[in-house]
């Protein structure tokens, strides 16, 4: 059986494995305190355009009471506490209706005290108009307090349907959060995938001077767990540390991670893995144009959406395994088909044939 349902089935790139083996018996203090780490965060905060004001020095030492770069375990876990550090008990968080947190992490959210303001979208994007309205809804609502304030906004880079945002969208929205003061924040689980699509008109440093806070994924991007929140507003940088620790967030042996992030950023294998993924998922997606299959979504990443009749799905699943995303009629199915950075020539030769 060949997998297409996700991008997470895979262990870990084997560089990332290498890493492990390598340093397996070295002893380190614990806690993201480790050279490893350190050095992971130096990496990124750079890649990222992150320098202390004229110091000149990375904004990642831990040593300071703030730091730009910290390490989870998962992205649920790392939406939800940055989410609890954003927001007072009386906000809510702006996100699209189809959003990460709105529909697929069991009310994280909501469990910590938080309510998700969901706005409807057409393709999983929301607009800088959208953002804007909803704040003075709120803002010229006569009864104001009565209702959740929304303290912050939360996108998916890409979104849950496979679309990035441009540029100049990115930009619009940026603009809207700094003139009401409400923080951004982009959920990259997929990051690499997104500034890898042949449709990106953003670099990683262009994303991090237009949010606030974003993070780089690794679960579903080559290491065997892990991600890479990065706070690149230093109003929110006091005290995260904290947040980590008491939501239980805070790895013991938190080297694992560091030296996961590390290696992914070393000779660019970030960038050619999540490379890799689209280049399989176009492949996949101009074989279901080139055959008459829909394309639910105008995706140019990992993730492809079609719709197959029943008979064709129950025919293709008996080789393969796909997300099913709902019934669309009486006899037909839509369905995501997902590459990832260890999607084989072979595997996906195989899926083009049966279609």
């Amino acid at each position: 059986m060949i997998h297409f349902e996700c991008d997470y089935e895979e262990g870990c790139a084997p560089e990332v494995l290498q890493a492990f083996i390598r340093t397996n018996m070295e002893q380190t203090v614990g806690y993201g305190l480790d050279p490893y780490s350190l050095q992971a965060k130096q990496v990124i905060a750079e890649l990222c355009g992150l320098t202390a004001g004229g110091q000149g020095e990375p904004l990642w030492r831990e040593q300071e009471t703030a730091g730009a770069v910290h390490f989870l375990v998962g992205g649920t876990q790392t939406n939800t506490v940055v989410i609890n550090y954003l927001l007072r008990p009386h906000q809510g968080v702006i996100a699209a209706d189809c959003g990460h947190i709105n529909v697929h992490e069991t009310g994280a959210i909501e469990h910590s005290g938080h309510k998700v303001l969901a706005l409807p979208t057409e393709d999983g994007r929301l607009t800088a108009q959208q953002v804007q309205d909803a704040l003075l809804q709120h803002l010229y609502d006569p009864n104001i307090e009565h209702t959740i304030q929304p303290g912050m906004v939360y996108l998916s880079f890409p979104t849950e349907t496979g679309m990035i945002y441009s540029k100049k969208e990115l930009e619009a929205i940026s603009a809207v959060c700094r003139q009401y003061r409400v923080p951004l924040y982009i959920d990259g689980a997929r990051l690499g995938y997104g500034l890898m699509s042949p449709q990106a008109d953003i670099t990683l440093k262009e994303l991090a001077s237009l949010c606030d806070l974003f993070y780089i994924g690794g679960t579903k991007q080559g290491a065997l767990f892990g991600e890479a929140l990065v706070i690149c507003n230093p109003l929110y940088r006091k005290d995260f540390r904290y947040f980590i620790k008491q939501s239980g967030g805070m790895l013991a042996k938190g080297r694992l991670l560091g030296l996961q992030f590390l290696t992914l950023f070393t000779d660019d294998l970030y960038w050619r893995l999540s490379r890799h993924a689209v280049t399989q998922a176009l492949r996949i997606r101009q074989a279901l144009t080139d055959k008459g299959y829909p394309l639910s979504v105008d995706s140019h990443t990992n993730q492809q959406f079609t719709v197959f009749s029943n008979e064709q799905l129950e025919r293709l699943e008996r080789l393969f395994h796909f997300s099913v995303i709902e019934r669309t009629d009486a006899d037909h199915t839509a369905v995501r088909i997902c590459t990832d950075w260890a999607t084989t020539d072979e595997n996906v030769t195989q899926l083009i044939n049966a279609l």
